[in-house]
C-alpha cells in the first residue's frame, strides 16, 4: 500500500465501515483497517480508543434498540478483540512503570473494556497482568500473593455486581495493594467506588492511564467508609431470592393474561428479567442508593419498548416483587420508585 493510499481516524466513513465489518465477523477486513491505520501512523492508543472503543459503545446501542441480536453482539465484539490483538502484536512496549493487576470482579463478563486498558497501561510503560472475565475473589487474591502487583485495576459493568466488587475490593487492600475500579457498575462518576473502599475510579482507559501516571498511589482513605454494608433488607432480598422471583412469575401469570400464551423463550425471558428486577433491588439496597433501580427500571422499559413488550408487564413484575416485601420499607420504596418512572 503507498503513502498516499494509508488510512486515517478522520478518513469519512471509516467508523462505519469498521462497524459493518465486526458486525458481518469479517475479521480479516476489521484486522485490515487497524494495520491501515497504524501504517498511516495512527497512535495505537487513538485506535484503540476512537475506533474500536467507539463501535463496541455502538455495538451495545444496537443491541438495546433490538436491531442486533445477542449472537450479532458477541460476534461483533469477538472480532472487535482480534482486531485489538493485531494491534497489540504490532506494538512493542518495553515496562518502565510498575505491575498492573486487571480483571473483571466475579461474575461480571464483560471483558473486552478491560482488555482495551490492558492495552492502554502496556503502551504506558506498565507490565500488565490481564486476567480477564469473572474472576473468583479467592483466586485474585492468590495471583496478588503470587506476584506482588503495585495495583489492581477492577472492572463492574453492572451494579449487580457491586457486593461481589466489595468484597474483591476489601481483600485487595487487606493485602497491601491499592485498587483502581472502573465500569459503569460503580455509577455516574464512579459514585460508588469510594463508598466501597476503592483509592480511585477512572471513567475510561485513557483515564485511568493518567491517574497511574501520577501521584500513585493515593492516600489511604478510612477504611470505616465501607466496612459496613448491607443490612436486614439485603440479607432478605438475597437469601429468599430464589422464592422471590418463583412467587413473582406466578402471580405476574395470573395478574398478566397474555403471558399464559408465551412460548418457552419468552417464559425465560420473563423469568430473567424477574431475577433482574431482585437484583437490582438487591443491589440499591445494599449501597442504600435508590438510582441503582430507578436507573434499572427506566433502562429495561426501554429495551422492552423496542422489543415490543407493553409498559404493563414490567409494571405487574414490580408490583408482584412488591407484594413480598410489604414488611420491609425501604425496599418497597425503591419499587415505588421504579413504578412511578413507569406513570410517567
Amino acid at each position: 500500500m503507498s503513502v498516499a493510499s494509508r488510512r486515517s481516524l478522520d478518513d469519512p466513513g471509516l467508523h462505519d465501515e469498521f462497524l459493518d465489518l465486526i458486525g458481518q465477523g469479517d475479521e480479516y477486513g476489521a484486522v485490515e483497517i487497524v494495520n491501515e491505520l497504524l501504517d498511516g501512523g495512527a497512535a495505537p492508543q487513538r485506535v484503540i480508543v476512537d475506533l474500536i472503543g467507539a463501535a463496541q459503545i455502538r455495538v451495545g446501542e444496537l443491541w438495546a434498540v433490538n436491531e442486533w441480536t445477542v449472537a450479532r453482539e458477541h460476534a461483533a465484539t469477538a472480532i472487535s478483540d482480534r482486531a485489538l490483538a493485531a494491534l497489540a502484536a504490532r506494538t512493542n512496549v518495553r515496562p518502565t512503570r510498575g505491575r498492573v493487576t486487571i480483571a473483571c470482579v466475579d461474575g461480571e463478563w464483560h471483558a473486552l473494556p478491560t482488555r482495551m486498558l490492558a492495552e492502554m497501561l502496556r503502551l504506558d510503560g506498565w507490565r500488565v497482568d490481564f486476567l480477564g472475565a469473572n474472576v473468583p475473589g479467592p483466586h485474585l487474591i492468590s495471583h496478588l500473593h503470587q506476584t506482588g502487583p503495585d495495583v489492581v485495576a477492577l472492572s463492574c459493568m453492572i451494579a449487580t455486581r457491586l457486593p461481589r466488587a466489595h468484597a474483591a475490593i476489601t481483600a485487595c487492600k487487606a493485602a497491601g495493594i491499592p485498587v483502581i475500579a472502573g465500569g459503569r457498575g460503580f455509577g455516574p462518576g464512579g459514585r460508588y467506588a469510594q463508598h466501597l473502599g476503592a483509592d480511585a475510579w477512572a471513567a475510561g482507559a485513557e483515564e485511568a492511564v493518567r491517574r497511574l501516571a501520577r501521584n500513585w498511589p493515593p492516600h489511604n482513605q478510612d477504611p470505616q467508609l465501607s466496612a459496613f454494608l448491607g443490612d436486614d433488607e439485603y440479607t432478605y432480598v438475597v437469601r429468599h431470592r430464589p422464592q422471590l422471583i418463583d412467587t413473582a412469575i406466578q402471580r405476574l401469570t395470573d395478574a398478566y393474561p397474555a403471558m399464559r400464551t408465551y412460548n418457552q423463550r419468552q417464559l425465560d425471558s420473563t423469568a430473567e428479567d424477574m431475577a433482574h428486577i431482585v437484583d437490582f433491588l438487591a443491589a440499591a439496597l445494599y449501597v442504600s442508593e435508590t438510582a441503582i433501580f430507578t436507573d434499572f427500571v427506566t433502562w429495561t422499559h426501554q429495551v422492552l419498548q423496542a422489543r415490543g413488550v407493553p409498559t404493563v408487564a414490567l409494571r405487574v413484575g414490580l408490583e408482584t416483587v412488591q407484594a413480598q416485601l410489604r414488611d420491609y420499607p425501604r425496599a418497597t420504596a425503591m419499587l415505588t420508585a421504579g413504578m412511578r418512572l413507569l406513570n410517567q
